[in-house]
């Protein structure tokens, strides 16, 4: 890993390479839950944050982070990484590896 003083050659463009150590150590310590934490497919934005409500023959609903209810189909919905892996260096290293996840 790359330490703050080591990403500052990259100038402007660090914070869109790697988080800071202090939103690190705040992501590792942010509550996730693996389970209902997921991307779904929006028209507008491509794939949205979401938090899962229920599923049910094949369907499955929604609230995205906007706070719009959505019903998608269960191949719409891709799980989420922890936070702490946002910006991560190696992709290989992601629990979930999907266009979401990725972009």
């Amino acid at each position: 890993m790359s330490s703050d003083q080591e990403m500052a050659v990259f100038g402007e463009a660090a914070p869109y390479l790697r988080k800071s150590e202090k939103e690190r150590i705040e992501a590792q310590n942010k509550p996730f839950d693996a389970k209902t934490s997921v991307f779904v497919v929006d028209p507008k934005e491509s794939f949205v944050k979401a938090t899962v409500q229920s599923r049910e023959g094949g369907k499955v609903t929604a609230k995205t982070e906007a706070g719009a209810t959505v019903t998608v189909k269960e191949d719409q919905v891709f799980p989420m990484n922890p936070p702490k892996y946002d910006k991560i260096e190696d992709m290989a290293m992601m629990t979930h590896l999907h266009e979401p996840a990725v972009l």
